[in-house]
């Protein structure tokens, strides 16, 4: 348990696309305060390229509009197989008007036509809204266009333990604070199925080379917080965790709605979509 809970903690944040651009020498805006996701679990044998093309006529539609606001796209590379689809707003009402201006023609018919292609390889299809929390989170202010892998951590926490929750993000916000390299942010679920209690966090990685040098971390935070530092934070787990799962995610660029200055930023990426 201390194991996963101090591996989760340790490595996580987020920095949204949306409507947000910054220039390279521009210091990185914090993460959105609204963050949507969508997510397609596939039928066995219909992702890789069938997945991606169905997906493109998305891409196409929104670029066709010159639509404003982004989105992101990740491929599951361990769990269920499944596909992420990411936007961040600066509130709910700016995802409110979003969802109405895509009701505009002739936009909305294209969507409708590429629920219908992409409809036959799901099995499942699902929305969740999260809310940004700062106060859980250590320097995370990054260059996300930069990022290839996305690793997501889901806390269940029991009800009624709330405190216990709020004592233990805060003995490991406090300990990594000193570690520069060291970054997450975390948000509350809002909405969508099962989201009472439930908050993730997740920490985007240039490469999977961040795991192990966040392991290294890991393990001298552990030090500096001693026996009774770590008892005291595995009796808090134990009193307020119901379930820790962590899953590592890989950028799709094809299936993405990526800015101009994502690809200009970072052409290694997103020059492929």
């Amino acid at each position: 348990m201390k194991h996963r809970i101090l591996s989760a903690l340790a490595l996580s944040t987020l920095v949204l696309p949306a409507a947000i651009v910054f220039a390279q020498d521009a210091a990185p805006p914090p993460p959105p305060s609204v963050l949507v996701i969508i997510r397609e679990y596939l039928k066995p044998g219909k992702g890789g390229s069938l997945h991606a093309k169905t997906e493109g006529a998305y891409v196409k539609a929104m670029a066709d509009a010159k639509y404003p606001t982004h989105y992101f796209a990740v491929d599951s590379m361990t769990g269920p197989t499944r596909s992420l689809f990411i936007t961040g707003y600066d509130n709910f009402d700016a995802w409110g008007k979003d969802m109405a201006a895509q009701q505009a023609e002739p936009l909305a018919s294209a969507l409708d036509q590429a629920n219908i292609e992409d409809g036959d390889l799901l099995a499942k299809s699902e929305t969740s809204a999260y809310l940004y929390h700062p106060e859980y989170s250590v320097h995370p202010n990054i260059e996300a266009a930069h990022m290839r892998y996305w690793e997501f951590t889901m806390f269940v926490v029991k009800p009624g333990h709330e405190k216990e929750w709020n004592d233990l993000v805060k003995l490991y916000t406090t300990g990594f604070d000193k570690f520069p390299e060291a970054h997450w942010a975390i948000f509350e679920s809002m909405y969508g199925e099962n989201n009472g209690g439930v908050y993730v966090s997740i920490n985007p990685m240039r490469s999977l080379n961040e795991v192990d040098k966040g392991m290294a971390n890991s393990k001298a935070f552990m030090a500096g917080m001693g026996d009774e530092g770590m008892k005291k934070a595995s009796a808090l787990a134990d009193s307020c965790l119901q379930s820790v799962q962590t899953n590592v995610f890989v950028v799709n660029p094809k299936m993405s709605y990526a800015s101009d200055e994502w690809a200009t930023a970072a052409p290694e990426i997103w020059g492929q979509h």
